[in-house]
């Protein structure tokens, strides 16, 4: 039994070359394009290619010479079949014969058996002078649908990278115009709630606190876009200021303790007996743990718990302690392809317009942007692999990691 790579874009064609080589005893191979072709050669090692000449992206001429070039293939069969193809340019990149369009199904396993055992068209003078000008010429075709394709990717990349920096002037734009207003409702919000303008109702209160929480949010949101467009253009300053790592943990649990409660979640956060003494910006750590923690509050189910650790850690016998938070939620959990995605500014593991969590995908792009600020990173586990503060949750874990000393910052010009 022979291994046999068939490359053809027609799926009808494969279909039929398959029930005939496999009823020969042959195991078959399928490929829709030149490049998959080329993969599966490389990966696979078939003992004969049949080549389909006009196949998406690269043709059969172009996919022959490539597998020619390949160690794996060198004393290979490589067949073409076409409708329209020219034998002698086959023979030229290095087939070693060529079947015409229809084939005929009664004789096709037997002409593959010839090519298996060792027949071939190809003659000393296809190999040589006759030949040599149709490969020069194909050769050169090919340069040329390459260099197309660079300035294509080339000009792609120029829209990108233009796209990207119109990205962010306007969230620098956005984020200050929606600060600017946001400041005096704020300032009379608080002024009206501490009854600086006459006593309120009972019911005047209720209404004002509510817009007060929904103010708050807005403003959290408008701070985190200005962070991200400070971050991404390379403006976000951070300040160097002694503090304890473990008490800018409990101050990030204690903040978002509301939403834990308003979403009817447990939150239990470990103990630790001793100060974890470190040198940065707590502030923006304070920050980025929270949007941790809220990410945790809005997709663990109600009743159920969140589990926030924290530790000092190593990796390898010289390397320096970081200090460490772990939040595990009782969550869904999230794929393999979101677990690449989910730090990315913007990104919504449900992008929907119908999904049931709120927010824009910011808060653990900015979480990682800082914990990186601060010589560390963020890793993502789902479901998790280890123990938080006594629980085996089943969502998934957050890790943010920094390091306790500020990292050398690079001379600015």
């Amino acid at each position: 039994m022979a291994r046999v790579l068939h490359i053809e874009d027609d799926s009808a064609n494969r279909l039929l070359v398959r029930k005939i080589l496999t009823a020969a005893g042959h195991e078959v191979l399928d490929a829709g394009s030149g490049l998959e072709g080329i993969r599966l050669a490389e990966s696979q090692k078939p003992d004969l290619v049949l080549v389909d000449i006009n196949i998406p992206d690269l043709d059969g001429y172009e996919v022959t010479l490539r597998l020619r070039g390949m160690r794996s293939m060198q004393g290979k069969p490589i067949v073409a079949i076409t409708a329209e193809g020219d034998r002698d340019t086959s023979l030229a990149m290095g087939a070693d014969g060529l079947i015409h369009k229809p084939i005929d199904a009664l004789r096709f396993a037997d002409l593959i058996g010839q090519y298996l055992a060792g027949h071939s068209e190809r003659t000393e003078r296809d190999s040589d002078s006759d030949s040599a000008e149709i490969l020069r010429s194909r050769s050169q075709k090919i340069v040329e649908r390459l260099e197309q394709t660079v300035a294509e990717l080339s000009h792609a990349n120029q829209k990108l990278e233009a796209s990207a920096r119109l990205r962010q002037m306007f969230l620098q734009n956005l984020s200050h115009e929606f600060a600017t207003p946001m400041t005096p409702v704020v300032g009379y919000l608080r002024l009206l709630l501490d009854q600086e303008a006459g006593p309120l109702t009972p019911l005047q209160r209720k209404c004002l606190e509510s817009i007060h929480t929904s103010t708050q949010k807005l403003r959290a949101l408008i701070d985190t876009l200005l962070d991200v467009s400070h971050l991404e253009t390379g403006r976000l300053h951070l300040y160097e200021r002694d503090y304890d790592f473990a008490e800018v943990v409990r101050r990030a649990v204690k903040e978002t303790s509301a939403r834990f409660k308003q979403a009817g979640l447990d939150a239990v956060c470990e103990e630790v007996p001793v100060a974890l003494p470190a040198r940065g910006d707590p502030d923006k750590l304070r920050r980025a743990m929270v949007h941790i923690l809220d990410n945790a509050a809005k997709f663990s189910p109600r009743g159920s718990q969140v589990a926030v650790g924290i530790r000092s850690v190593t990796s390898g016998d010289n390397a320096e302690p970081r200090y460490q938070v772990v939040v595990a939620d009782s969550g869904p959990g999230i794929s393999a392809e979101a677990k690449e995605q989910i730090l990315e500014p913007f990104f919504q593991a449900d992008g929907s317009r119908t999904r049931l969590h709120g927010g824009v995908g910011l808060g653990l792009a900015y979480a990682r942007h800082v914990a990186e600020a601060l010589g560390g990173a963020i890793e993502v586990q789902s479901p998790p692999d280890l123990i938080v503060a006594g629980r085996k949750l089943t969502g998934t874990a957050i890790l943010l990691t920094v390091r306790p000393q500020p990292v050398p910052r690079e001379p600015q010009p």
